[in-house]
């Protein structure tokens, strides 16, 4: 059976399952409270971050090499395109997101009011907070901007850039902090992406002490 050590609403951890359920890779979730760091899961990973996945026999860790690595031993249906420049585009959107959208509004928002109060790490920073609100604005009108021109993010067909976008927004929209509104292109990619089967136990995460918006696991909002 393969495992995947995770927390809910990481998006590193959400674009591995996002990856896992669109190939149909059956997998064990397992909740890990790596913010203890048990010895038992620094000695799976001693840089003591998840997502970690047990397959084949491996232990893999980092979001991308895992994601990779899914892509190689399980080639159907591919998530990444044919040709070089095709998959550069791919690996930069990825990039863009899982670094400096992560930097700039999941670290700002979702970190700031879920993970200090699941980690007892004190309470949010305001500043940083008013700082994600402003940021996603600007990466929210990127992605229009890419949508005007194609119908997927990186091209014509769905990737794994589609998925690093959506782990980070849908654990945004967990905590009420997308504006989907901003934009009818990504509203509407949201939706299609969304309501694919890979998304499911996604949308059915519970997260105690944060529930769900009442839009959350809509498929038409």
């Amino acid at each position: 059976m393969n495992r995947l050590y995770h927390t809910p609403l990481s998006p590193f951890c959400r674009k591995v399952r996002l990856v896992l359920g669109e190939k149909k890779i059956e997998v064990e979730l397992i909740d890990e409270r790596y913010w203890e760091e048990s010895p038992e899961f620094l000695r799976r990973n001693p840089a003591g971050k998840v997502p970690v996945l047990r397959t084949n026999g491996l232990t893999l860790s980092e979001s991308s090499a895992i994601c990779e690595y899914l892509e190689e031993v399980y080639p159907s249906p591919a998530l990444m395109p044919k040709t070089p420049a095709e998959r550069a585009e791919v690996r930069r959107l990825v990039s863009w997101f899982d670094d400096k959208f992560h930097n700039e509004v999941t670290s700002k928002l979702l970190y700031e009011r879920v993970n200090k109060k699941l980690t007892g790490a004190g309470y949010p920073d305001s500043s940083n907070v008013k700082i994600g609100a402003r940021r996603i604005k600007f990466h929210l009108d990127y992605m229009g901007w890419l949508l005007d021109q194609r119908r997927w993010l990186a091209g014509d067909a769905m990737t794994m850039a589609d998925f690093a976008a959506a782990a980070h927004l849908s654990s945004l929209d967990y905590i009420r902090d997308v504006d989907w509104n901003r934009s009818a292109q990504v509203r509407e990619w949201y939706a299609k992406i969304k309501s694919r089967p890979a998304f499911r136990s996604i949308l059915a995460d519970q997260v105690p002490g944060f529930p769900q918006p009442a839009h959350y696991a809509d498929l038409d909002f």
